[in-house]
């Protein structure tokens, strides 16, 4: 890449961010393009902003920096350094999935040292692929196993909005993006089903066809169809059609709910 590597910094006390922006000023190869006070407005800007490199304290209230990292989705986010005042254990864990970290109070001689580092992955170093993949990793072992979504960031109309799961009434695939039904409105979001399955509680989701995934929660009646296929039809009465791959599922549902 040319041009300077642009910086987000996302911290709630506003001295810590001060802190860093000061750390960065004399740096001629870094411009910070923003910072942002809590975890919603880090997921909007990182959206909108697409930054090079990512200074996010983890504990902040609403959204701590992994929900952060959940909402945007590792694969999206730029090289990340947390900001932490996390204990020894949690640091082990962060030395062991090879990404960097910054301890409260953060000291210049560690800091320049990480930067360096930030702007070896950014400018093309080997590496920045794995660490992403190590990103999902820790983000699961620190939060005591896989997270599922709670809420997602959508852009519609210029707007930025934060959609809780359970609300959804049922999803389809459209292309390259996620059409979400809820109530009398649509919403297209640019994801795939299959990784949305992966993150969604399966507990409250359930695919019922190779383009469809359904809240368990809106179903109100199971019709049989033809070859062991079924007719779902939801609360507000839209009818879903079951595939053939996912008759499994749908049973085990019945049987369950007997």
């Amino acid at each position: 890449m040319t041009g300077p590597i642009r910086v987000l910094i996302v911290d709630d006390e506003p001295l810590a961010r001060t802190h860093l922006r000061n750390l960065l000023a004399a740096d001629a190869d870094v411009e910070v393009i923003g910072e942002c006070g809590n975890g919603q407005d880090a997921v909007e800007a990182i959206r909108r902003d697409t930054p090079d490199l990512l200074f996010l304290d983890i504990q902040m209230p609403e959204l701590d920096g992994f929900e952060v990292v959940d909402a945007v989705g590792a694969d999206a986010m730029p090289v990340v350094v947390f900001v932490t005042a996390y204990d020894e254990y949690a640091l082990k864990a962060f030395e062991a999935h090879a990404l960097d970290y910054l301890m409260k109070p953060v000291s210049r001689t560690r800091f320049h040292r990480t930067v360096e580092r930030a702007k070896g992955l950014i400018r093309g170093a080997p590496g920045r692929d794995e660490l992403r993949g190590r990103l999902e990793h820790l983000i699961d072992r620190i939060g005591g196993g896989p997270r599922h979504l709670e809420r997602l960031v959508i852009k519609t109309d210029g707007r930025v909005l934060f959609l809780k799961v359970d609300q959804i009434d049922w999803m389809e695939a459209a292309d390259d993006h996620v059409r979400f039904h809820v109530g009398q409105k649509t919403l297209l979001h640019r994801d795939t089903l299959t990784r949305l399955e992966q993150r969604l509680p399966p507990e409250k989701f359930l695919r019922i066809h190779r383009s469809t995934i359904v809240n368990v929660d809106r179903i109100r009646e199971m019709q049989p169809w033809f070859q062991g296929d079924y007719v779902v039809i939801l609360a507000d009465g839209t009818r879903l059609t079951s595939g053939r791959n996912f008759r499994e599922k749908l049973r085990t549902l019945l049987e369950e709910s007997r």
